[in-house]
């Protein structure tokens, strides 16, 4: 589709971190170009000190391309160019973005003393509403404990990272790659869904997608078959995942809402492995249709109503027993005027992050949340896109906890 036919716009922002850590890179140099016109840069931006970019205006196709399956392509494509002092120049082939909505690229930087412009792009595929990608390959919903390999975990468990084979679970040379499983789900579902569609057709879409993959993780699927990783990037068996893919802020921030969720049915322990397809090339009769549901979310119908539409009236929506790798669950909202030990513990955890973001205030840790505490948290809700309360709800709890941690243990290991 020629750049003239892009009559709307999209919105893209851009981070950028030192490979393997959470510490951002400041003064980045980002270029960015049509993937049509490589050579003619059309921005160039730099990072802040929380490594990130300000949201910059791209032309996209028109909204409608994405609201019904056509010949028209729904996303323009876009490539950036990231070069920074005594990092490896990294690119970006393949950015997707879509009318109206914003696109965050997260992209790591390897450390060298001697900075490289070495060509090799990460390419990000096409999306997999528009590209054809094998179908699924059905399988039982529920897996019976007597098959080989015994289910061994006793309670729901939402696992800090998520093992992702890139590739058919037979194919020995396809890397693996260790994910933080509500980034796996972002991912997934940024290459699943359209960001466009209406909300409820996105909650619809990220319960199934979050289920299946705890499905994978409570049943120990390929580790009983002797593979050591939990999931793979093939659509023939599990969900589709690239690596570097531009995740959608409004798909983000609903898997922040909704991360410790899976669907259920009465007497089962494991999650449901809720397959689906598009609906339209494919179709599966018993599995929810991703077209259809769009078509359910604009007649109005809720996430909850589409789901028990496809999947019959006994699926409910449960939660997990068990986060991994967070230390304390959530004591309910905080907000100005809130105190005691939970607040405490969020103030020590802020300002423990702010050394690697210091765009985030210190606050004193004296278990009150005044106006300074609500500032550090609306700046950490900026920076990891989060609507910007400066209340710690549910998703910000989460978020902060997860972020804790994993700025605590690369502390460790260094």
């Amino acid at each position: 589709m020629p750049n003239s036919d892009y009559i709307d716009n999209g919105l893209l922002k851009i981070s950028t971190n030192v490979e393997g850590y959470m510490r951002p890179i400041p003064n980045a140099r980002i270029e960015i170009s049509s993937t049509g016109e490589p050579d003619r840069i059309l921005e160039v931006i730099t990072t802040d000190e929380s490594g990130e970019s300000e949201t910059v205006s791209l032309p996209a196709p028109p909204l409608e391309y994405s609201m019904e399956p056509s010949d028209n392509q729904p996303y323009s494509e876009y490539n950036l160019k990231v070069t920074a002092d005594n990092y490896d120049e990294e690119i970006i082939s393949g950015v997707q973005i879509f009318s109206g909505e914003t696109g965050l690229q997260n992209i790591g930087l390897t450390l060298s003393p001697e900075a490289q412009n070495i060509y090799n792009p990460t390419v990000i595929g096409g999306h997999t509403l528009w590209e054809y990608y094998p179908p699924k390959i059905a399988e039982a919903e529920i897996k019976p404990v007597s098959e080989s390999g015994e289910i061994v975990l006793s309670r729901v468990v939402v696992p800090e990272t998520i093992v992702v084979h890139d590739g058919a679970p037979s194919d020995s040379t396809a890397t693996d790659y260790y994910i933080p499983y509500s980034d796996y789900i972002k991912n997934v579902a940024s290459c699943e869904i359209y960001s466009t569609w209406p909300r409820a057709a996105l909650e619809a879409n990220i319960y199934a997608i979050m289920s299946f993959t705890l499905n994978r993780v409570y049943t120990e699927w390929y580790r009983n078959k002797n593979y050591n990783f939990t999931i793979t990037s093939s659509t023939a068996y599990d969900h589709k995942w690239i690596r570097g893919k531009t995740i959608y802020e409004n798909i983000s921030q609903i898997v922040d809402e909704l991360f410790s969720s899976y669907l259920a049915r009465p007497n089962v322990k494991q999650p449901i492995l809720t397959q689906y397809c598009d609906g339209k090339r494919v179709t599966c009769p018993n599995w929810m249709s991703q077209w259809g549901s769009k078509s359910l979310a604009d007649d109005g119908l809720s996430a909850d109503e589409i789901l028990k539409y496809y999947y019959g009236n006994d699926i409910y929506v449960s939660t997990a027993d068990v986060i991994s790798g967070i230390a304390s669950s959530y004591p309910g909202e905080l907000t100005i005027g809130s105190s005691g030990q939970k607040v405490q513990q969020l103030q020590e955890q802020l300002n423990r992050i702010a050394q690697n973001y210091p765009a985030i205030p210190t606050i004193a840790a004296d278990g009150i949340y005044g106006e300074r505490t609500a500032e550090a948290v609306r700046v950490f809700q900026r920076v990891f896109n989060l609507p910007q309360t400066g209340v710690t709800d549910y998703a910000t709890w989460y978020k902060i906890s997860q972020i804790y941690v994993g700025v605590s243990k690369i502390a460790e290991l260094t």
